[in-house]
């Protein structure tokens, strides 16, 4: 068997264990065991955030944090398209491949929080129960697809060296690392244990990744000093920028302060927005790699 069906039939078994994954937990998790601390009841749910009632047919929806769900949809859906186009245009360039991929999974990680978090989260975490649940099955996708993307970019950037063997300890620990964080969602959801589907652990999961990153390209940068590289370390410290900004807003409590006046923007908003600028640069900078002749470290 070639190198190339290899891998391709190792993505092909990390998408089926993905499918079969998201089949089980949808059937077999324990959510309805995690509430909020102190309980919420479904009346208390849109008491301090905005909620809009939708005539669906003969049904009454509640949707949620109308502006916020705007954002962040157009945030999966952009990121989708991106990721698309460049798996389209990659021409069996790994690296494009790859950054494709990572947007579609990113994409698809957003539509799946914003419809848990924001657009119907009194539909699936409130209604017909006492009290709402604290997670979902929407959000444990979210958290999945999260990670998988950031290991799909990190195969991407490993496409810049032209070393096989460097690539092949890249490759399996971003396999190890992508089934690992599974099982902990799967322990987690299914035992239940909360600590295990945070966002704080997504964000630990996906710290060493992203360090390896701004390393990696600030040694591209001092060896080559290509401007390319440049672009590319941009990309993760803009992240790191964007991701404070996230956590500032949300410290200061800002967010109360200006629902409290009907002005429906969050610290989640904050965050959305800066990431749909983060994956327009990111388009622009594939785009700008391929067409570059970056060198790449020897053998």
């Amino acid at each position: 068997m070639t190198k190339k069906r290899k891998k391709i039939l190792i993505f092909g078994l990390l998408i089926v264990l993905v499918v079969l994954v998201s089949i089980s937990l949808y059937f077999i998790n324990q959510f309805e065991k995690i509430l909020y601390f102190p309980p919420i009841t479904p009346e208390e749910w849109c008491e301090n955030q905005p909620c809009i009632q939708i005539k669906f047919f003969s049904s009454t929806l509640i949707l949620v944090q109308p502006t916020s769900t705007f954002i962040v949809y157009l945030l999966g859906i952009l990121t989708i398209i991106i990721g698309i186009y460049h798996l389209k245009v990659s021409r069996m360039q790994r690296f494009v491949e790859l950054w494709g991929l990572a947007l579609v999974l990113w994409g698809l990680g957003a539509l799946f929080a914003g419809t848990s978090y924001q657009a119907f989260s009194y539909e699936i975490k409130c209604a017909g129960r006492g009290s709402c649940i604290w997670t979902s099955w929407w959000e444990v996708m979210y958290l999945i697809f999260s990670v998988g993307s950031v290991d799909a970019m990190l195969l991407a950037q490993a496409n810049l060296i032209k070393k096989e063997k460097y690539y092949r300890v890249i490759f399996l620990y971003s396999v190890i690392n992508f089934l690992g964080y599974v099982l902990i969602v799967v322990i987690g959801s299914v035992v239940p244990i909360k600590i295990l589907i945070t966002f704080e652990l997504m964000i630990v999961f996906l710290a060493p990744t992203i360090g390896y990153f701004i390393l990696f390209n600030l040694k591209r940068l001092r060896r080559f000093k290509q401007t390319v590289d440049l672009y590319l370390l941009l990309i993760w410290v803009f992240l790191i920028i964007i991701m404070g900004a996230y956590f500032l807003y949300f410290i200061t409590g800002i967010t109360e302060v200006l629902w409290e006046k009907g002005i429906w923007f969050s610290e989640n908003d904050v965050l959305h927005i800066g990431l749909i600028a983060w994956i327009l640069y990111i388009g622009f900078i594939i785009n700008k790699v391929t067409k570059s002749n970056i060198k790449m470290i020897s053998k």
